[in-house]
């Protein structure tokens, strides 16, 4: 998916609303319904200049981009119109919860969508995300991101090892701990260098294509 160029390609209808349209924001990685808001002209234009979401407050008569307080950011990755020209799907993915009231969503924190197991690791770099933003005192994830990526990418490297050793000679009970250990290390390690879950899948699937 790519993001038009401007607002005019996608011939939005904003007369049907009175100049506002609904903007539906879908996560870009799991599918999950993020929230809803509305957009003007300028409004998208704006969405499509920044590639973060920028909506139009009714309440408060003007545009506002997402996070624009708490950092809470939704980075653009498309924009389509729906059939009638008149309701947009932003897909995007967000850098922490994407309600004001701390949760995944504006909908609750369980994603609206089919229940799987990438879905659940992307929810979980969402939550490994709004640590390292928020850096909350009783927070082990964040405590590690502050030691530097030389002592995350060490925790990877002994959860590794132990989740080998638990294959060899453990029981499945034991595989699947350390395997869960090693997977959120490796998220913790992807973030410390800002790179996307979404990359990795990336790079799977392409590797699956060959």
């Amino acid at each position: 998916m790519s993001i038009p160029k401007n607002g005019d390609s996608l011939a939005v209808d904003f007369q049907k609303g009175d100049g506002l349209v609904p903007a539906i924001v879908q996560d870009a990685d799991t599918g999950a319904v993020l929230m809803m808001a509305y957009m003007n002209r300028e409004a998208l234009d704006e969405t499509l200049k920044r590639r973060r979401a920028v909506f139009y407050s009714r309440s408060k008569q003007r545009l506002w981009e997402k996070g624009e307080t708490t950092g809470h950011t939704l980075a653009v990755v498309d924009v389509a119109l729906d059939c009638d020209a008149d309701t947009l799907l932003v897909t995007a993915r967000p850098r922490g919860p994407a309600c004001h009231n701390g949760t995944l969503t504006c909908f609750g924190d369980q994603p609206r969508s089919a229940a799987t197991s990438i879905a659940f690791l992307a929810k979980l770099e969402s939550v490994i995300a709004q640590r390292a933003t928020e850096q909350p005192d009783a927070s082990y994830t964040a405590k590690l991101l502050a030691k530097g990526i030389n002592k995350v990418a060490q925790k990877v490297g002994e959860e590794g090892v132990e989740t080998a050793l638990a294959g060899v000679n453990e029981a499945d009970d034991k595989l699947i701990g350390e395997s869960a250990d090693l997977l959120f290390h490796l998220l913790v390690l992807l973030r410390a260098r800002g790179v996307p879950l979404s990359d990795v899948i990336a790079e799977l699937e392409k590797r699956h294509r060959k």
